[in-house]
């Protein structure tokens, strides 16, 4: 029944492929990676593999792939992954010697996919269960660890239903999960192969943060401000209601680091914004500190314009659910948030310790930002708060390949 489905799905790849540009670079990367792999595979190397489905997995799995690179030179790495949002972005990524696609999990591109690579250990990181190369690769005997996985209750492996397909859990060598909640609903399976050892996601903000960039257009604009409101991957729901706020409040210097950086939304940014004194990153010149508002309509910035941050905002609350709160969180800053937050664990523990801030709306906004005006000693607390959290969590790559044999 998997692999039918498997078809069906790489028969609808091909058609949506016609109509979508994403799904398109995708089905072109899946189709290209065995040559990749052919003019690439050293047959007479050792090959760790990697895979990551998309971005926000790679970083998880980046500290891991350069401990390696550092502990076990003799190993060459292979780095997959599925979505075009992680390739497209890490396809130069120095510290592996192969990255391409992950081909689609038919039987077929599993076994020559494996023949091809011989891998002799494979990380697959937080939510990367493919029946086929699973499969393959325990048959082989190649061990195969789950790194920052994280398991909840409605998971299919979880239901009378998925019980088949649950199968594949069994093939994992080790699960290195995030929580409690991870380990318990294993064992309810029979799976007791499993340590928690949090996210490696701590690990690779505090590499961030120690390689932060220092941004002189930045540094200008604020000056000697002390009140620095910057919101990061914001979109139009959130800006709706921090620029609100900040439209009565001209005393703050507003940094805006939109998830969309569009031209059209640029504008709708610049639209709320009217009566204000806003500059682009990219048109910035003389005299910065002299403008209320910079907006940062270029990527690669982000995680170090937090620094700069007295208090941050991190988007995605009122729609797709929150961005990476950790990027922040480091900073020793306190973090705010929409609602769209119950699935993200390190956003309910930073609130629980009292480093971010949920709201749900205008009002909540502008009672907290008043606030934080009022109580030098809240605001200064809760940003410490947030970046001992981070600190507390850090060491996962380091538990994770302590148990692994190379």
């Amino acid at each position: 029944m998997y692999n039918i489905i498997m078809y069906l799905y790489q028969l609808g790849v091909i058609v949506v492929s016609l109509f979508n540009e994403k799904v398109r670079k995708m089905r072109q990367g899946e189709r290209e990676a065995f040559s990749v792999l052919r003019q690439k595979v050293d047959p007479n190397a050792h090959y760790v593999w990697v895979h990551a489905a998309s971005l926000g997995e790679f970083e998880q799995g980046r500290p891991i792939i350069e401990q390696i690179r550092k502990d076990h030179p003799e190993y060459k790495i292979l780095l997959t992954f599925f979505s075009p949002s992680g390739y497209e972005v890490r396809k130069n990524y120095q510290e592996a010697d192969i990255i391409c696609y992950l081909p689609i999990d038919t039987a077929t591109n599993a076994r020559r996919f494996l023949r091809t690579i011989r891998p002799e250990i494979a990380f697959f990181i937080k939510y990367e269960f493919w029946y086929n190369y699973l499969h393959i690769l325990k048959h082989r005997g190649v061990p195969v660890y789950s790194v920052s996985s994280i398991f909840r209750e409605g998971q299919v492996f979880f239901k009378w239903y998925g019980r088949q397909y649950g199968r594949v859990l069994k093939c994992f060598t080790h699960f290195f999960v995030q929580n409690e909640t991870s380990k318990e609903l294993l064992a309810h399976i029979g799976l007791t192969n499993v340590s928690i050892t949090g996210d490696t996601r701590f690990d690779r903000v505090l590499q961030i943060k120690d390689a932060a960039k220092q941004l002189p257009i930045v540094e200008q604009f604020i000056g000697d401000s002390q009140k620095v409101f910057v919101a990061g991957s914001s979109w139009q729901p959130d800006e709706e209601i921090f620029i609100k706020y900040f439209n009565a409040h001209p005393d703050w210097k507003l940094i805006i680091a939109p998830h969309v950086i569009g031209e059209d939304h640029l504008q709708q940014i610049e639209a709320l914004l009217a009566g204000r004194k806003v500059v682009r990153y990219t048109n910035a010149g003389n005299s910065l500190f002299s403008y209320d508002v910079l907006i940062i309509n270029c990527f690669g910035l982000l995680s170090s314009i937090y620094n700069y941050g007295t208090v941050t905002y991190v988007g995605g609350g009122f729609g797709v659910g929150i961005h990476n709160v950790l990027e922040a969180a480091v900073w020793n800053v306190p973090v705010v948030i929409g609602p769209n937050n119950k699935k993200f664990q390190e956003a309910q523990e930073l609130l629980k310790v009292g480093g971010c801030f949920e709201i749900n709306g205008y009002e909540d906004f502008e009672r907290l930002m008043n606030r934080f005006q009022s109580d030098a000693d809240f605001l200064q607390e809760a940003g410490q708060r947030a970046g001992d959290y981070v600190k507390g969590k850090a060491g996962s790559t380091a538990k994770v390949l302590s148990a692994v044999k190379f």
